[in-house]
């Protein structure tokens, strides 16, 4: 249906009359322009019958003219079939640990070695593109916390912006209390039964304002559950100048933390030591029973005043054309030609 954003614009509608018998009319004594050709102009501005159809064809170009403009000003616009936006699911937020630690190579993927960052991108990716009906947003933290994404329907958008998240942007160090901090302030604004964080970190908090316990009291206070997943080998090979030593990459994962953070905000910890154990813990959290929320409608709203601005432009051409001054100024040119013309033949 159409509707009116300012229908009190119509108002306006009546103001040319208004103004036509309220303002006096000029009068003139006599003729201020001249003209050797007046009977042929008259002809053209209203001195026949001609000449008389052409002064009405003007004046309802001056209506519709006037018209448009109004129709216009009220900023009609065309509202669309409503769409029911997904009814239920989560209002999902990914923490996101890129840290310089993410780039340690220990992780396995077709029999080669990679980064953690490359797999948390595909695992993560895999898990965000499952989501359907959830909203789902994304914190990247390092030294900093920053929101990438806020909560929106659109996984598509989450998942290209994890992919093409580079290592270390956001510093080399880790603050997981602010990543924390963060989500809790995102989250305020949803349902309380409804809000869930899931926190990937390969590190210890060692940077930013608030303590990753403290930041997750308070998510306990505001219902947001966390699920907190520490990500890295257990074991890797190192190769020295003489011999290859074992190595523990993970050794400054700070394990009870994290498992703290998710029993203050009755959420879960695991380990992931592989990118097999990636997947299955994501794949677990991919059975949370989802929460019905109220059903959104959403409806398109396309703008049309430029359809009457337009037909102003083009009425406002014609009543151009039909003027007698622009048909006199023409008829001008022409005898001046024709002068000219008849100036050269006699020379």
């Amino acid at each position: 249906m159409i509707e009116f954003l300012w229908p009190w614009m119509a108002c306006f509608l009546p103001l040319p009359m208004i103004v036509l018998y309220l303002v006096p009319r000029a009068e003139r004594t006599e003729a201020a322009l001249q003209v050797p050709f007046f009977g042929t102009a008259a002809t053209y501005s209203g001195g026949t019958a001609s000449g008389t159809r052409r002064r009405w064809l003007r004046r309802t170009l001056l209506v519709l003219i006037w018209s448009a403009l109004v129709v216009a000003g009220t900023r009609p616009q065309f509202i669309g079939e409503p769409i029911e936006l997904p009814a239920s699911g989560r209002d999902l937020l990914l923490a996101v640990d890129i840290s310089g630690s993410m780039g340690t190579e220990d992780m396995v993927i077709s029999n080669q070695m990679t980064t953690r960052l490359i797999v948390v991108k595909q695992v993560v990716g895999d898990f965000v593109a499952r989501r359907h009906g959830d909203r789902l947003g994304l914190i990247l933290f390092g030294t900093q916390a920053y929101l990438q994404t806020p909560l929106t329907f659109d996984r598509n958008t989450v998942q290209a912006l994890l992919e093409e998240t580079p290592l270390g942007i956001a510093g080399g160090k880790t603050a997981i209390g602010d990543a924390i901090g963060l989500a809790v302030k995102r989250l305020l604004a949803r349902p309380a039964e409804n809000r869930v964080l899931i926190l990937l970190t390969d590190g210890v908090n060692n940077v930013g304002e608030v303590e990753p316990l403290q930041a997750a009291r308070l998510a306990a206070q505001e219902g947001i559950r966390i699920y907190t997943i520490g990500f890295g080998a257990d074991e890797m090979v190192v190769q020295g100048l003489l011999f290859n030593r074992r190595i523990n990459p993970s050794a400054e994962l700070d394990t009870k933390t994290l498992t703290e953070i998710a029993r203050l905000t009755g959420g879960i910890y695991q380990r992931a030591r592989s990118a097999d154990e990636l997947k299955a813990i994501y794949s677990e959290l991919d059975k949370l029973e989802p929460i019905e929320q109220d059903q959104e409608v959403y409806r398109p709203i396309k703008s049309l005043f430029f359809w009457p601005l337009g037909f102003a432009l083009l009425a406002s051409l014609a009543y151009a054309a039909l003027h007698p001054i622009l048909i006199t100024w023409l008829l001008a040119g022409l005898a001046s030609q024709r002068a000219r013309g008849s100036q050269q033949t006699a020379s």
